[in-house]
C-alpha cells in the first residue's frame, strides 16, 4: 500500500489511511490493507489490529469495514497464527489471534446481517480451534463469545451447529474453564504469560489487578460457554448431547452471572432446557437439582423466576411431577403469596393453581405424594379461601381480629424477652391465625419475627421459610431488611454460602436506604456485623474454590480459618440488626426505646456467627 503521508515513517500506515479525506480513496486504501495484511510479515502488525479493536468495540454497528473485508482479514490473521507459530512468536504478533476473535465477535453481537457476512468469509472453522484450545484459554474466552453471538440469529445458528464438535467444545469448556484459568493462569503468578497480563489489565495493573481480572474473565469464558450451549438448547434434537447428569449436575452452581449480569447462567440454561419435554426428564431425575432449584427459587435476585418457571414445569408435566414434587412444594408453597416478579404478574396465582392441579391429578400407589406434602397445599389452599372469605367480611370484625393478633403478637414479644424462645414462635403462629390475610405489612412482621424464633432454635430450613414469606409479602417484594438478614444466617447455619452472601449484600443495599435510623448506615459505613458475613460467606464462595482444592491450592482439611475465618468456633450470632425502634411506637420496627446494639456494634463484632437472644429487639406494628 502506497504511502499517504509523507510525515508518516511506515508505508501504507492504516492510522494514516483512517486519516483520508476523499472517502473513495479511503475506501480503497481500507479495502487494500485488509486484503494485504495477512500475507505481510512487517513488524507492527498488532498496532493496526487493536486500533480495529477499539473501533469494533467502540462502533459494532458500522457497517463500512464489514463491506470492505474485515472479517475475511481476521480469519486469515487467526489462521495465520495457528499455521506458523515462527510468526506467531514474532515481534507481538502473538495478540493477533485473541484481537481477531474479539473483533468477530464484537462485530457480530447486534446485527444479523453482520453475521451472516461473518460465517460467508469462512470465520467459523478458525474460531473452531481456537475454541478446541489450540492457542490458550485466553483465546477460547473469545472465539467462545463469537460462537456465541453467531448462533444466536436464526440464519446463522445451522452454520455453527453445522459443526457438531462446537457443542461438545462448549461443554467442557463450561464445566472446566475455572479449573483452566486456575491452573494455567491464577496459581502460579511467576508462570503468568506477559501477554495474557497484558491482556487482562490493559498494562495498568499488578499482581492483584491481574488476579481479580483473571477472576472476572473466567467467569466470562464460562457465561460465554453457556450462552452457546444455551443456544443449542432450544433445539430438542441437541438436548440428549446437553442432558448428561455430569453437566446438569453442575449447572445450579454455575453462578458466574454474578459477574455477567446478562448472561443465563445455569438457572436460565435449565430453563431452557426445562422448556422442552425432553430435557425434563433428565433434570427431574439429577437428584440435587430440585434442591438447588428450590434455593434459588426462594432467592432475591434476577434469576428468582427462571427457578419458579422451572420447577412449575416439571410440576406440570405428568411424566416429571411424581419425581419432584416432594422436594418442590415446600418452596412454592412459601412463594405463593408473590403477586409480582419483575414483568411476571400474578405469579403467585400461578404457583396455587399448579399445586392444586397436582393434588388433584395424584392418585394412589407409586406415583403419589407425600401425606405432608398434601397437607402442605391444603393449608395454602384453605389460606386462599380464607383470604375471599374475609373480602365479605364486616371491616369491624376484621379490626377485632387484627386486634386479637396484636394482642397475641405482644405476649409472643414477652415470652420472647423473657427467654422462652419456643413459646413465643407458637405465640406468633397462633397470631398468624388470627391475623387478616390482608394485614400484609402486620403478617412480614409476625413471619420475620417466627423466623428469629427459628435461628435461636437452631431450625435453619423453618427460618428460610418464614423469612421467605414475609420477603414475598412486603412491598417492595424481597426487599425486608431483617428478614433478608435473617435469612442470610439460616443459610449461614446451612453452609450454603453464594445464597446467604446475596441476602447479606442486599441487607446492606436496604440499610443504605432506609430512612430508618436504626437501619441506616451511619456515615455510609456498612454494618460491621454484615461486612463480616459478606467477607466469610464470599471466601466461601470463591469462584476459583473447587478447582483450588483439586489442584492442591486449599486442602479442604485445616483450611477453615482460611476459608472462613477464626470466630467461627464460640462466638455469637451478631443481632444489632434486628434492634428495630420506632420513634413514636407507631412505626413497623420496634416498641423499644433502646438503641444500645446499633451503639455497642464495635465492642461486639465478632459475634455473629451462633444465634443469641441478647438484645434482640423483634419487629412490632399497631393495630
Amino acid at each position: 500500500m502506497d504511502k499517504v503521508s509523507s510525515d508518516c515513517p511506515y508505508p501504507g500506515c492504516f492510522f494514516c489511511v483512517m486519516k483520508e479525506g476523499n472517502p473513495s480513496k479511503r475506501r480503497a486504501s481500507i479495502l487494500k490493507f485488509f486484503r494485504e495484511l495477512p500475507s505481510q510479515d512487517d513488524d507492527g502488525q498488532v498496532l493496526p489490529i487493536s486500533g480495529l479493536w477499539n473501533t469494533a468495540m467502540a462502533h459494532p454497528n458500522d457497517p463500512e469495514f464489514i463491506e470492505l473485508g474485515i472479517f475475511e482479514c481476521m480469519s486469515a490473521l487467526i489462521w495465520k497464527g495457528l499455521k506458523n507459530r515462527r510468526w506467531l512468536s514474532h515481534d507481538q504478533n502473538i495478540y493477533i489471534p485473541y484481537y481477531a476473535a474479539h473483533i468477530i465477535g464484537s462485530y457480530t453481537m447486534n446485527m444479523e446481517e453482520f453475521a451472516e457476512s461473518a460465517v460467508h468469509a469462512g470465520v467459523i472453522p478458525p474460531l473452531v480451534e481456537l475454541l478446541r484450545g489450540r492457542l490458550t484459554w485466553v483465546e477460547q474466552r473469545v472465539a467462545v463469545r463469537a460462537l456465541g453471538h453467531l448462533a444466536t440469529y436464526s440464519n446463522t445458528f445451522s452454520a455453527v451447529a453445522s459443526h457438531g464438535e462446537i457443542l461438545e467444545l462448549s461443554i467442557q469448556l463450561a464445566m472446566s474453564s475455572l479449573e483452566i484459568v486456575y491452573s494455567h493462569f491464577y496459581q502460579y503468578v511467576d508462570r503468568r504469560l506477559s501477554y495474557h497480563c497484558d491482556l487482562l489489565t490493559r498494562g495498568m495493573g499488578g499482581v492483584e489487578m491481574e488476579s481479580r481480572k483473571a477472576e472476572e474473565w473466567a467467569s466470562q469464558l464460562q457465561c460465554w460457554s453457556l450462552q452457546l450451549i444455551n443456544c443449542f438448547a432450544f433445539k430438542p434434537e441437541f438436548l440428549p448431547t446437553i442432558c448428561k447428569p455430569e453437566f446438569l449436575m453442575k449447572l445450579p452452581g454455575m453462578w458466574g452471572g454474578l459477574v455477567n449480569e446478562n448472561s443465563p447462567a445455569g438457572i436460565g440454561l435449565l430453563r431452557t432446557i426445562c422448556h422442552h419435554k425432553l430435557g425434563r426428564g433428565p433434570v427431574a431425575s439429577c437428584s440435587g437439582i430440585i434442591e438447588a432449584l428450590c434455593n434459588i427459587a426462594r432467592s432475591s435476585d434476577d434469576w428468582q423466576y427462571m427457578a419458579i418457571d422451572c420447577l412449575l414445569w416439571l410440576l406440570q408435566d405428568p411424566s416429571t411431577c411424581h419425581k419432584v414434587i416432594d422436594k418442590a412444594v415446600p418452596a412454592l408453597v412459601d412463594l405463593a403469596e408473590i403477586s409480582a416478579l419483575g414483568d411476571h404478574k400474578k405469579l403467585g396465582d400461578s404457583i396455587v393453581n399448579v399445586l392444586q392441579e397436582c393434588i388433584q391429578s395424584q392418585g394412589s400407589g407409586r406415583n403419589s405424594v407425600s401425606n405432608r406434602t398434601k397437607e402442605q397445599i391444603e393449608e395454602l389452599l384453605n389460606s386462599r379461601q380464607r383470604l375471599k372469605w374475609e373480602k365479605s367480611m364486616p371491616k369491624e370484625d376484621l379490626h377485632i381480629k387484627q386486634a386479637a393478633a396484636l394482642v397475641v403478637k405482644l405476649e409472643g414479644n414477652s415470652l420472647f424477652s423473657s427467654g422462652n424462645i419456643s413459646g413465643a414462635a407458637s405465640k406468633y403462629s397462633e397470631a398468624l391465625a388470627l391475623c387478616p390475610m390482608r394485614s400484609k405489612k402486620e403478617r412480614v412482621v409476625l413471619y420475620s419475627n417466627r423466623a428469629q424464633c427459628h435461628l435461636l432454635l437452631q431450625q435453619p430450613l423453618a427460618a428460610i421459610s418464614d423469612a421467605t414469606r414475609a420477603l414475598c409479602l412486603h412491598n417492595p417484594l424481597n426487599r425486608h431488611a431483617k428478614s433478608l438478614w435473617r435469612r442470610a444466617q439460616a443459610y449461614d447455619m446451612l453452609g450454603l454460602a453464594k445464597e446467604s452472601l446475596l441476602d447479606a449484600i442486599l441487607f446492606i443495599n436496604e440499610c443504605s436506604q432506609s430512612n430508618d435510623p436504626d437501619l441506616s448506615l451511619r456515615q455510609n459505613k456498612v454494618p460491621d456485623y454484615a461486612e463480616r458475613l459478606v467477607k466469610k460467606q464470599m471466601r466461601a464462595a470463591w469462584l476459583f474454590r473447587e478447582a483450588a482444592i483439586k489442584l492442591g491450592g486449599v486442602h479442604c482439611d485445616g483450611d477453615a480459618g482460611d476459608i472462613y475465618g477464626h470466630e467461627t468456633d464460640d462466638s455469637e450470632w451478631e443481632t444489632a440488626s434486628e434492634s428495630d425502634i420506632g420513634n413514636d411506637g407507631r412505626d413497623e420496627m420496634g416498641d423499644d426505646d433502646d438503641d444500645s446494639e446499633w451503639k455497642n456494634e464495635d465492642e461486639r463484632k465478632d459475634k455473629y456467627d451462633k444465634p443469641s437472644i441478647k438484645g434482640i429487639v423483634l419487629d412490632s406494628y399497631n393495630g
